[in-house]
């Protein structure tokens, strides 16, 4: 096919009208919008108000930028418990348990016309609000630890009045809260929309058309339950969740800053991910291997590769203050670490205390010192010394290495005999031979200067170091890693930075855990002998990694749900502190989690609970009532319609048209992107390789990831900010989504692939050709008079827009890409 595309040389007008025919398409569908829950007042007789739930993040933020750690206006602090109940300067009483009309709180947020209601005007609280803090002090203000901070509770799944439903433990934790809001949970989605929703879900590529009837035509009761099976055992599975935990760990394959160097050889930690997800590696051994995969007692290529998570970071490679810069690298491990195994934000106490949660500023560097041994990224442009590791295999390095040694003697001969020559030359010449010029120096007069005898010898070594020089070109290349190499036996001592400025420096701490874990200080072993480095991130690993953790099984357990159902029980997954969303379902989440370290922590047992519940197989119908009553769907009434990532939407393109590349591992491949878009960087497409066809055609899960130009199509679907750690991504919908759809040179060639496959698959009759387009795109049969729909646009493109058959067929296959039906799920 030629490079430049027939349909993108066609008249605007053709496009104009691809719009309208789109709009006949398209499926409509609800914009979700955010609605602040309205939460109706309690009365003393009702359920007791949940202070973690309802009324801390309410005080948080409302009232703590005035009455909290930094600032208590009028002498009140509101963010600690045995400062909020104290009489206040003007010797009134903020809190009287029980009595809302003597509360001070309570008059100030209350309307008034004196100027003094609090808070300032125009951030007010809403009625709902006012009546809820009136029903917790009415109640005895009841004022309980953060949920987060307390161990998970074994939990019993509650009864429910429809146990017909109840497919498993999580319907039961679900129908609940629906039953006691007196709504009901949406029927179960139908069978094409079933397995496209596990399909996308565990591999990230739509199922063909053949599996699809399959599926829906099996009458048997486990038929469902065998589908998730085959879904698990896919190698596609990992390369659809490492996607997730990449975006969690800020993985790019370069530095960004000005020039955005590459970082060899990152690959190997995204082709880890890949491997441990589908070996079903359990998540204690997983977070053990990232974080001190160098330090165990049983160190292997993977555990060392699982270290690249340290090097994954920016890197400034010409820092004004290189101590800052260093301190920045560690700022942004603890960043990352705190966030994605436990759901805290410790890097907010860098500079002071943290502003909302019991994270002393002495916590964040107790917990600097467990990684104070690890060197900078680089010096400089010195990327390789504290970041390569040698993982070649025992074999291999032993026939390089006795290759070294061979070609080590041999150079030591030649080099005597080349100096008994260069001694005879003038000066000038040995001179020349201290230079570049050595080489050339030596074949235009080393023969002059050497006995006959002198020179054989010489040509004959000469030959030898040939003859090794190719039997080395044979060998295959040594593995290097990404990794952490020559972490400090003796880390750095650890100071408190006050302001966090690295050269401001305060008393010195230890390494130890948060105060809200009990803050004790870790009991670090006395290295030994043969040991390398120091054994503080073990520590730290086996901690977190612990399973009477209070976050880690929650967090992790979270995240899972969070990926089948478009969002967590706890929508904050990166903040489980007080300024993060409460859990919706706070019983479910620890039952889970608790489920969860029973089990081994293996994710695919996980999975497949998961979405065998009847939850997971709700369709997503739309209900007014509950609607009325849940805007959000936070109890799950429904199953949420979800638009398919950046990469499902360009994998699903390569799928259907059957042109996706399976392969597996390896270095990223490059995909075509426009000079327009290459003006963007300082020197326009520099660092951006040239990869074949058939590369290009592999998973999006192996672009080669660059910071400072990221592929379009992938950025305009909402890719993740590789900057940090990225929870959850933005899911917009905006212009450049459409008009790269239809516009785009992507689409649009892989729309002529299209054509080229319905014609082999379906013939050349038009009806046919539509109907297997159809099938392929959307899994289902066509609906009635949607065939003749699809003919009529093929006839109209040819009799009234002069187009030939092909171009016809072409633009027909790039509407059936660009209907919201291809990268919408239900």
């Amino acid at each position: 096919m030629p490079e430049s595309s027939r349909l993108r040389n066609r008249p605007c007008s053709i496009k104009l009208l691809l719009w309208g025919i789109l709009l006949s398409f398209t499926l409509g569908f609800t914009a979700e919008v955010d609605a602040e829950t309205k939460t109706p007042a309690k009365s003393p007789s009702q359920p007791p108000v949940d202070f973690t739930q309802e009324i801390q993040p309410l005080l948080a933020k409302h009232c703590y930028s005035c009455h909290g750690p930094d600032v208590q206006e009028g002498g009140l602090r509101l963010d600690q418990s045995d400062e909020a109940f104290k009489k206040l300067e003007s010797e009134a009483t903020a809190i009287v348990p029980r009595h809302p009309e003597q509360s001070e709180l309570i008059a100030r947020i209350s309307p008034r016309d004196d100027g003094l209601q609090m808070p300032p005007e125009g951030e007010q609280l809403k009625p709902a609000q006012v009546e809820l803090l009136k029903n917790w002090i009415s109640q005895g203000a009841e004022w309980k630890k953060h949920w987060a901070f307390e161990p998970p509770r074994k939990q019993a799944p509650p009864a429910t009045q429809n146990q017909e439903w109840v497919q498993n433990p999580i319907d039961a934790f679900i129908l609940r809260k629906l039953e006691q809001r007196g709504l009901s949970p949406a029927p179960p989605a139908d069978r094409v929309a079933l397995i496209r929703r596990a399909y996308f879900d565990l591999t990230g590529l739509p199922p063909t058309p053949e599996e699809v009837d399959q599926f829906v035509n099996n009458p048997a009761p486990d038929a469902y339950e065998k589908l998730i099976d085959h879904l698990l055992a896919s190698p596609h599975y990992g390369e659809r969740w490492a996607r997730h935990w990449l975006d969690l760990v800020r993985y790019a394959d370069t530095n960004s800053y000005e020039r955005d160097g590459n970082k060899p050889n990152a690959w190997r930690f995204r082709d880890y991910v890949i491997r441990s997800l589908n070996e079903d590696k359990p998540y204690d051994q997983f977070i053990k291997e990232q974080l001190a995969g160098d330090e165990l007692d049983q160190v292997t290529n993977d555990s060392i590769i699982a270290t690249g998570y340290y090097r994954l970071g920016l890197w400034d490679d010409e820092p004004a203050d290189p101590l800052l810069s260093y301190y920045n690298e560690l700022d942004d491990i603890v960043t990352t670490t705190s966030q994605v195994f436990l759901g805290l934000t410790l890097n907010c106490a860098r500079c002071h205390e943290h502003k909302i949660d019991p994270i002393p500023h002495e916590d964040y560097y107790r917990f600097m010192a467990f990684f104070h041994g690890l060197n900078s990224y680089g010096i400089r442009s010195d990327q390789l010394s504290f970041n390569q590791t040698d993982i070649t295999g025992t074999k291999l390095v032993t026939r390089y290495a006795e290759l070294d040694e061979k070609q080590g003697e041999l150079k030591q001969k030649m080099r005597a005999i080349e100096e008994t020559g260069i001694k005879k030359m003038s000066g000038v010449d040995q001179r020349r031979s201290e230079t570049r010029e050595r080489k050339k120096l030596l074949e235009e007069k080393l023969a002059q200067f050497l006995e006959p005898a002198q020179m054989q010898d010489y040509q004959k070594m000469q030959v030898e170091m040939q003859k090794l020089n190719a039997e080395r070109k044979k060998l295959p290349p040594r593995k290097m890693a990404l990794s952490v190499r020559r972490s400090l036996k003796e880390p750095r001592e650890t100071f408190v930075l006050l302001r966090g400025n690295p050269h401001v420096k305060g008393d010195p701490v230890q390494p130890g855990f948060p105060e809200i874990f009990g803050g004790e200080q870790a009991t670090i072993p006395q290295p030994s002998a043969e040991q390398k480095t120091s054994g503080r991130r073990r520590v730290l690993a086996e901690w977190i990694a612990d399973q009477d953790n209070l976050l880690t099984s929650r967090v992790i357990v979270n995240r899972i749900w969070q990926h089948h159902f478009g969002r967590g029980i706890v929508q904050s997954p990166n903040n489980f502190g007080q300024l993060g969303v409460p859990p919706t379902h706070p019983e479910l989440l620890d039952w889970l989690s608790l489920k969860f370290n029973d089990e081994g922590q293996r994710f695919k047992a996980l999975h497949k609970l998961i979405m065998l519940s009847n939850t997971y197989q709700m369709s997503s119908q739309f209900s007014e009532e509950a609607a009325a009553v849940d805007p959000a769907n936070d109890l799950f009434w429904r199953f949420n319609m979800r638009r398919l990532s950046a990469e499902e939407v360009r994998d699903s393109i390569l799928a259907v048209n059957g042109r996706l590349n399976s392969k597996m591992y390896g270095p990223g491949f490059y995909p075509q992107i426009s000079k327009e878009v290459m003006q963007g960087q300082s020197k326009p497409g520099q660092g951006w390789g040239d990869s074949s066809e058939e590369e290009r055609a592999r998973r999006s899960v192996y672009i080669f990831v660059k910071r400072s130009l990221l592929t379009p199509l992938l950025f305009n679907f909402d890719f993740a900010d590789t900057d940090s750690s990225c929870a959850v991504r933005f899911v917009t919908t905006q212009p450049a989504q459409a008009l790269g759809m239809i516009n785009g040179a992507f689409v649009n060639s892989q729309a002529e692939h299209l054509t080229e496959r319905l014609l082999k698959d379906a013939g050349p009759e038009y009806p046919a050709f539509v109907a297997r387009a159809i099938r392929l795109a959307y899994g289902r049969q066509p609906q009635p008079g949607e065939v003749d729909r699809g003919v009529q646009l093929i006839q109209s493109l040819i009799d009234k827009h002069q187009l030939s058959e092909r171009q016809a067929r072409d633009y027909f296959c790039l509407t059936i890409l660009n209907r919201n039906e291809f990268v919408y799920l239900d």
